[in-house]
């Protein structure tokens, strides 16, 4: 069977699963047309509408005068304010629209089969890094079918509207290929042109997010593509959003046979979808109807079905699928390339094994483990007068407490060249480490381990503590940061706005999925950081078992330049009250910290929120889009000595320590901590 006739077979087979999808959620769209027919214009929840207005802010995608012309006039409540932003996105553009679209669209290429000495178009693709392509699996469902198929790209009218001579280039299925049928998705490597260049560095590629907030219902969906195997269309602006599903969204816009494989953007050019069928109107027997309202018939044609709707599968559910591949490091590399928000850049997180519940008794007493618990420094480094310590944060078991201090160093070194001084030597650093006794010690705490599900959506579930009291916190420090984050009270039930959640895992959920629409951390990640956070304050044994771990690797005299992160924040402010005598003074650097969270401060052993006495100054380092470190500045809760400084870190690390020290304004300050003469505070 030729390309195009399976193409033709798969695109009939998901047309009816789309039609099933439609009809499953035709209560929803009628509530949202409701809703519409009474002036709504973005009927959505209160949560998706704050996440929506965040990401045009904070990205800038609506002028801020413009904004602020639309709020300033009356008293709004958050979700008026939300929706009259969300007017502004909407009705008026930037005149960049234009030209970014016209960027978006020379990433998009005509797919076409060899078959025979004759080339048939099959459908349309789009450059997602700069050498992988996505399309439907209807149009390449394997590799044996991406062999005898190639890419157009600019294959389009130039502004005279004359044709322009396309751009061919190979499809190397043998190098990338990943596909699945039930979301309808293929990636391929694109070959080099003559030039031997990345086809991304000659057309650009989209960069892909998992995030959410890049569209609401009632907003306009954009799509280009080569319907019917034409030269490059686009359908722009008059549609929009009607229904979202887990793993699709349904839309109105003009697109034929020929689209598939399209990407769906919003109006800041983001792909949000890739489209894969149109939506026939079928009778109560899922039989799709024509036009004149008759039982459509294969002969008919495609021109002759009522199209009512069209569906995409949604971008953030293709990147989670590819996350859970068992994929090469080779293979890996080029999925980094899809962006630093499409969450690729790691390895994904195995799904722990079903175990039996264990017997109820006292959880078994924790074993020490014969791996060297951390590295000292070199005798001598820094004048042996003070000494630089690294203190790490959570997730850190099974790791090479070396290749760990390499790290930082390397971040903290990029961050000392930028501010013009010189690197320094990992040799030198003190490296405590506490990775495997905290694994182990929870391990014992949990006395079984959980079946961990790999989607954020069950995030409240997997990550938080067995333990009554330990949840307890977690949940105080999931709810803290999500009001300090402005989660909508609207739509609550009342015993919730009152702080009596009627269904704590619900409330988890939302709470977490609000915290990771507002951040650049996914619930998963935001979960587990809290959820050990809430285990060692809560545990003294734990606590205990950290704590004297780290002090086996510890000067015991001079003065502390101590640079902790995360959950290590916390660490390093309780280890400030067991230091040595010899340790004469502490000047400390905090990175992602949770110490501006009341459910944290007052837990730690210095009683509250205020400076140890050893502690002579204090730097804290802060990303606004690090939801761990939501509790900051601490300027607020902390008392005197303390200096807040907020940096911006790349996406994909919001919360990464090497990222926080490679800002010159951080390094900087470590290294006059290290140069300052012995017995001044520097």
């Amino acid at each position: 069977m030729a390309a195009c006739d399976r193409t033709h077979e798969e695109r009939r087979r998901q047309a009816a699963a789309a039609a099933g999808r439609y009809r499953e959620t035709s209560g929803e769209r009628r509530a949202v047309e409701r809703q519409q027919d009474a002036g709504v214009d973005f009927p959505d929840s209160r949560e998706a509408l704050a996440a929506r207005a965040a990401r045009l802010l904070d990205r800038q995608a609506v002028p801020a005068a413009m904004v602020v012309e639309a709020v300033r006039a009356e008293p709004l409540a958050a979700p008026d304010a939300y929706e009259r932003i969300l007017g502004v996105s909407k009705e008026l553009q930037a005149w960049s629209f234009l030209p970014r679209g016209a960027r978006a669209a020379r990433t998009v290429a005509r797919i076409s089969e060899r078959d025979g000495g004759r080339e048939l178009p099959l459908g349309t693709g789009f450059l997602v890094s700069p050498s992988l392509l996505m399309t439907n699996h209807h149009v390449l469902p394997d590799t044996a079918a991406a062999r005898h198929c190639f890419a157009e790209f600019d294959a389009q009218v130039t502004v005279d509207n004359t044709p322009q001579p396309p751009t061919r280039l190979e499809l190397d299925p043998d190098g990338f290929f990943v596909a699945d049928r039930r979301l309808d998705f293929a990636l391929v490597l694109v070959a080099a042109g003559q030039d031997q260049r990345p086809p991304g560095e000659t057309f650009g590629w989209n960069r892909l997010s998992a995030q959410g907030g890049k569209l609401v219902i009632g907003e306009p969906v954009n799509v280009i593509g080569h319907p019917m195997g034409r030269l490059k269309e686009i359908a722009v602006r008059d549609n929009m959003l009607q229904v979202r599903l887990d793993d699709f969204l349904h839309y109105r816009t003009d697109t034929e046979p020929g689209n598939s494989g399209s990407p769906v953007f919003n109006d800041q050019w983001e792909v949000v979808a890739l489209h894969h069928s149109g939506v026939p109107r079928t009778d109560d027997q899922g039989r799709v109807l024509r036009v004149d309202g008759q039982l459509w018939q294969p002969g008919d044609g495609d021109d002759a079905i009522d199209w009512v709707s069209n569906e995409g599968v949604r971008i953030s559910s293709i990147l989670k699928h590819l996350a859970m591949l068992p994929l090469t490091p080779r293979q890996r590399e080029l999925l980094a390339g899809t962006g630093p928000e499409a969450g690729l850049q790691t390895a994904p997180v195995p799904a722990a094994p079903l175990v039996a519940p264990a017997p109820a008794g006292p959880p078994p007493a924790v074993e020490r483990t014969v791996a060297p618990t951390g590295l000292p420094a070199r005798g001598g480094a820094f004048g042996g007068g003070r000494h630089l310590v690294f203190l790490h944060g959570r997730s850190q078991e099974g790791k090479d407490p070396g290749k760990l201090r390499r790290e930082w160093v390397a971040g903290l070194n990029q961050g000392l060249v930028r501010a013009g001084l010189a690197p320094i030597d990992p040799a030198d650093v003190w490296f405590p480490y506490y990775g495997d006794r905290l694994a182990q010690a929870l391990v014992a705490r949990e006395a079984v381990p959980r079946v961990v599900e790999s989607t954020a959506l069950a995030a409240a579930e997997a990550a938080a503590p067995v333990s009554p009291e330990a949840r307890a916190v977690y949940e105080d420090m999931v709810a803290e940061a999500a009001v300090r984050w402005d989660i909508p009270q609207e739509g609550l039930p009342a015993a919730e706005r009152i702080g009596v959640p009627a269904d704590v895992v619900g409330t988890l959920r939302r709470q977490l999925g609000w915290l990771a629409a507002r951040s650049d951390l996914d619930a998963w990640t935001i979960s587990l950081v809290f959820r050990d956070v809430a285990a060692y304050l809560d545990d003294r044994r734990i606590r205990d078992e950290v704590l004297g771990c780290v002090l086996e690797t510890m000067p015991d005299q001079g003065e502390v330049v101590l640079v902790s992160h995360s959950l290590g924040t916390v660490v390093g402010m309780d280890l400030t009250t067991r230091l040595s005598p010899g340790v004469t003074a502490v000047h400390l650097t905090t990175a992602g910290s949770p110490l501006g969270l009341d459910s944290v401060y007052r837990r730690l052993l210095i009683g509250g929120p205020k400076r140890p006495d050893k502690v002579v100054n204090w730097l804290n380092a802060w990303c606004p889009t690090d939801a761990v470190a939501i509790g900051c500045p601490l300027h607020d809760d902390w008392a005197d000595g303390l200096t807040d400084v907020a940096v911006l870190n790349a996406r994909d690390r919001a919360h990464n320590i090497a990222e926080y020290l490679s800002h010159p304004e951080v390094a900087a300050v470590v290294d006059s901590h290290l140069q300052a003469r012995s017995g001044q505070p520097g």
